[in-house]
């Protein structure tokens, strides 16, 4: 690793080595894919479907892969999609949908039932999330939007309530400011209409961040060399940027939840200034959101944030990449 990346994870009390794991998730009802991967798998008793595997792996090569069962995840991810108790019938929001894993965790929560809706402001990494539904075959209550998550919308509805409340004007109008739609499930509920009354049961934002607690994202730099990590991820301007992008992110995540709902904000980055203090700066603003217990975290092998009941994840505590999580409530 470079000086520069050293000196920031002295500045963030962090130790080089711990950037190590790896973690896949099974699809549901699948077992005894051992012999097919060449390795043995050890069970995570704290995240149900996620397992630990050794590094040297190569899953994207690997036949459980290529043929839909199993998804390269790591076990914090799978905790922040845990942590937003998803149940049968939600209507959800994954507000940064892309590169994909996340949402189909959120549909196999789902089941038959309810609806997922995800956005993403770039279309090529939203297609390949529309890949990822077709061939873990996930799709059917699923719909992707190409839009900006600072300003979308859309809320899910009935088919009645579109047919039966909305005037022609009024669907024309919508139809005019509809996000691009690239792909909707046969039973993923009616496209467009936004009402101040309705919201999603769940929304997930899992913001775009500097991703320095993400071991993938690191070792990438290997390969784009690291001078560009000075501009990607030590770069102050840029952090500034994102951080008011993601307090954007957070805002209209929060708008479009409805009153009783839970969110989920999460970041792979270990910094403070990406996590606590922008989740602070929001709940000043914010005097309806209430932050929560994460109740399915008690046997978690993470450590509490500076907000309390918000959690955090790192090689070093918890042998996952970085993650920060938060869940907050609309009163």
């Amino acid at each position: 690793l470079p000086q520069s990346f050293l000196d920031f994870l002295d500045r963030n009390g962090l130790h080089p080595s711990i950037y190590i794991p790896r973690y896949i998730r099974l699809k549901p009802g699948l077992h005894h894919i051992e012999e097919q991967l060449g390795c043995r798998l050890d069970a995570l008793a704290w995240l149900p479907g996620f397992y630990a595997l050794p590094p040297t792996i190569q899953i994207a090569a690997s036949q459980p892969y290529k043929t839909g069962k199993i998804y390269g995840m790591d076990a914090a991810s799978g905790a922040a999609v845990s942590a937003l108790n998803v149940t049968p019938g939600d209507h959800v929001l994954d507000l940064c949908a892309a590169p994909g894993a996340k949402l189909c965790m959120l549909l196999d929560l789902l089941g038959s039932s309810g609806s997922l809706t995800g956005v993403d402001i770039a279309r090529h990494r939203l297609a390949a999330c529309r890949t990822m539904l077709l061939k873990y075959a996930l799709g059917d209550y699923c719909r992707l939007f190409v839009a900006d998550g600072t300003s979308f919308s859309l809320l899910p509805v009935r088919f009645r309530e579109w047919s039966s409340k909305r005037s022609w004007k009024d669907r024309k109008q919508a139809a005019k400011t509809r996000p691009e739609l690239i792909f909707y499930g046969k039973h993923s509920g009616v496209v467009g209409l936004s009402r101040n009354e309705l919201g999603y049961d769940k929304v997930l934002v899992d913001a775009e961040c500097t991703h320095d607690g993400s071991v993938k994202h690191i070792q990438k730099f290997e390969h784009w060399g690291w001078k560009t990590l000075q501009r990607r991820v030590l770069d102050a301007k840029r952090t500034d940027i994102l951080l008011q992008l993601q307090l954007q992110l957070l805002t209209n995540g929060f708008r479009l939840l409805k009153v009783g709902g839970s969110l989920v904000y999460s970041t792979c980055s270990l910094t403070v200034a990406q996590n606590e203090d922008m989740v602070e700066q929001f709940l000043s603003r914010n005097p309806s959101a209430e932050v929560q217990q994460i109740d399915t975290a008690e046997d978690w092998p993470c450590r509490g944030g500076r907000i309390p009941k918000s959690l955090r994840f790192d090689p070093e505590t918890s042998r996952t990449s970085g993650l920060f999580i938060v869940k907050l409530t609309r009163l």
